[in-house]
Parts: C-alpha cells; sequence; structure tokens
C-alpha cells in the first residue's frame, strides 16, 4: 500500500521582506510623490499577434477545431452568397439593358408620333377656323 507523506514548503513560512504590520499608523507615509516612472519596470513588448498566438495554448484543441469549422462554414456560405449575388445582379443588368432599352427607344417614338399627330390635328383646326373666318367676313 502507498503512503502519502506531507511535505512542508518552508517558502510558505518564511517572512517576506518589505512585510509590515499596517495597522500602525505612526509607520505609514505617504509614498506618492516618491514614486516616479524610472521606478516601474518596462514591461517586455508584445505585438498583438503573439498575444492572439498565446491564446492558442489557452483554448482546448477540441474547441479551436470547432471554431475553425464554424469559421470556416460561414467564410463558405458568405462568399456562395456574394457569388450566387454577384451573378443575379450581371443577368439582371444585361436583361434589362437588352429588353429595356429597344422598350424606352419605341416608348419614346411612340410619344413623338402622339404629338406630331396632335399638332397636325391641332393645325387642320386652325385651318378650319381661319377658313370659317374667311367665310364669313
Amino acid at each position: 500500500m502507498v503512503q502519502l507523506e506531507e511535505v512542508e514548503d518552508e517558502e510558505l513560512d518564511r517572512v517576506q521582506v518589505g512585510e509590515k504590520d499596517f495597522n500602525d499608523d505612526d509607520e505609514f507615509t505617504d509614498t506618492d510623490s516618491e514614486i516616479s516612472d524610472d521606478d516601474i519596470p518596462a514591461l517586455p513588448s508584445e505585438t498583438l499577434t503573439d498575444r492572439v498566438l498565446a491564446l492558442r495554448d489557452m483554448v482546448p484543441p477540441s474547441a479551436r477545431r470547432r471554431l475553425a469549422n464554424t469559421y470556416d462554414t460561414v467564410k463558405s456560405w458568405s462568399w456562395s452568397g456574394l457569388m450566387l449575388s454577384g451573378k443575379t445582379m450581371w443577368v439582371v443588368s444585361t436583361s434589362a439593358l437588352l429588353l429595356g432599352v429597344p422598350f424606352a427607344l419605341a416608348l419614346v417614338e411612340e410619344q413623338q408620333m402622339a404629338e406630331m399627330e396632335k399638332e397636325q390635328r391641332m393645325r387642320e383646326m386652325g385651318n378650319e377656323v381661319s377658313r370659317f373666318c374667311f367665310a364669313i367676313g
């Protein structure tokens, strides 16, 4: 049978440097004015890439795999949707040009013809009125 023996850690029992009883108000001093920026140790410069790569160690492989699959699925659906909408817009715009432009030209021509007929009728009515006035006078 295995016996377990507890080993005391000497570091936990040792008094730390700078440990004081802060309940004693006589020893308390305001040190805000004494602290300068030179006393603060410089942190190692980390880039965003380093931080993101460090996250890889924190996230379990199964969760990373699930996130990667979800990202790939969303990217695939988005790309397919964009391609489909682009092709649809191409078909709609070319169809509008091929069918709409000749229709618009025919419509404008029809309006011009109607305007010319109306103008012709006005001239005929003006001629009849002038003949009527000359016939009376």
